[in-house]
C-alpha cells in the first residue's frame, strides 16, 4: 500500500497537476492539505471518474483537507470533534483496508506571541486528546499530513536561523512531539535518515533549487504498522513543475500484512 500525503496550495490551482501526479505515482491513499475550496466545489466526479474515493472538508479559502483511496472509505470524521467552536477546517478521518487514516492540517501559527502561535499550540494538544480518547497505541492507525513543524536540526536547512520561527521553535516541537508520545513514529526516517531531505521551501529567494528547505509534511504511523514500513521518498520532481505548490509530495509504502 502506498501512501501519500501533499499540501497542493489550493486544488484549483493544481488539479490538473495533482491528478496527473497520481496517473503518474500511482498511490493507494492519498491525504491533501489546502485545499482552499468549500466541498462543494472540490472537483470529486474528476477524481470519481478515475476510480478514486473521496472524502472531503472544506473551507473556503483557506484550509480544507481531503483523503483519496482506492478502496472504500468508511466511518468518516470531521473535525477533532471536541465541543469547542473551531470553524477551521482540519482535520479528516476514515478506514481503509483496517487501518484508520487522519489527514491533519496543522495551523502555522504566523508568528511567535501571536494569537494564530497560541492557537497551533493549543490546536496540538487538541489533536493529542483526540486521539488518547478514540484510539490506542495498537490501534493500526496512520497520521499523515501537513504539520507545520520540522521535529529535528537535521529537518532544517539552517537551524539557528528557524530556531525563532514557528516551524522550527522548540514550544512548537514539543507539541509536536507530545502527539508524537501517543505511540507514533516518523514513518519516513524509519527507512531515510540522512540530512537534507526536505519537503517545503519558501518560493523566495530560490530556496528549491537552493536546497533551502524544511522537512513538515509527516508520515507518522502506529506500533502495527511500523513492520510493515518498506521505504520512503520526497517527490522533489511534483515541485519543479510550473506553478507547483511549496510543497512536495511525501510518501511512504507499506507492505501487506
Amino acid at each position: 500500500m502506498l501512501l501519500a500525503t501533499w499540501n497542493v496550495n489550493s486544488i484549483r490551482a493544481r488539479d490538473e497537476k495533482v491528478r496527473g501526479w497520481l496517473a503518474d505515482k500511482k498511490p493507494d491513499v492519498v491525504c491533501l492539505q489546502e485545499l482552499k475550496v468549500e466541498d462543494d466545489k472540490f472537483p470529486r466526479a474528476d477524481y470519481e471518474a478515475l476510480g478514486w474515493h473521496v472524502a472531503t472538508f472544506g473551507q473556503r479559502t483557506y484550509n480544507g483537507v481531503a483523503i483519496l483511496s482506492r478502496l472504500p472509505l468508511e466511518g468518516v470524521t470531521r473535525g477533532l470533534e471536541d465541543g469547542e467552536d473551531d470553524p477551521q477546517a482540519r482535520l479528516i478521518g476514515a478506514t481503509i483496508g483496517g487501518v484508520r487514516f487522519l489527514c491533519a492540517y496543522a495551523p502555522n501559527g504566523e508568528s511567535l506571541g501571536s494569537d494564530k502561535y497560541q492557537y497551533k499550540l493549543r490546536w496540538f494538544g487538541r489533536l493529542r486528546r483526540y486521539l488518547d480518547s478514540r484510539f490506542t497505541a495498537q490501534t493500526p492507525l496512520a497520521l499523515l499530513g501537513d504539520l507545520n513543524v520540522a521535529p529535528e536540526p537535521r529537518d532544517v536547512h539552517d537551524p539557528h536561523r528557524w530556531e525563532p520561527t514557528v516551524l522550527f521553535h522548540g514550544d512548537a516541537r514539543a507539541a509536536l512531539l507530545q502527539v508524537a508520545r501517543f505511540g507514533l513514529t516518523d514513518a519516513f526516517r524509519v527507512k531515510r535518515d540522512e540530512p537534507g531531505l526536505y519537503s517545503w521551501w519558501d518560493y523566495r529567494a530560490g530556496s528549491f533549487h537552493k536546497n533551502q528547505g524544511l522537512r513538515i509534511d509527516h508520515v507518522y504511523v502506529t506500533a502495527p504498522l511500523l513492520d510493515r514500513v518498506a521505504a520512503a521518498e520526497i517527490d522533489r520532481a511534483a515541485r519543479k513543475n510550473p506553478t507547483p505548490s511549496d510543497h512536495a509530495p511525501v510518501l511512504v509504502e507499506l507492505r501487506d500484512p
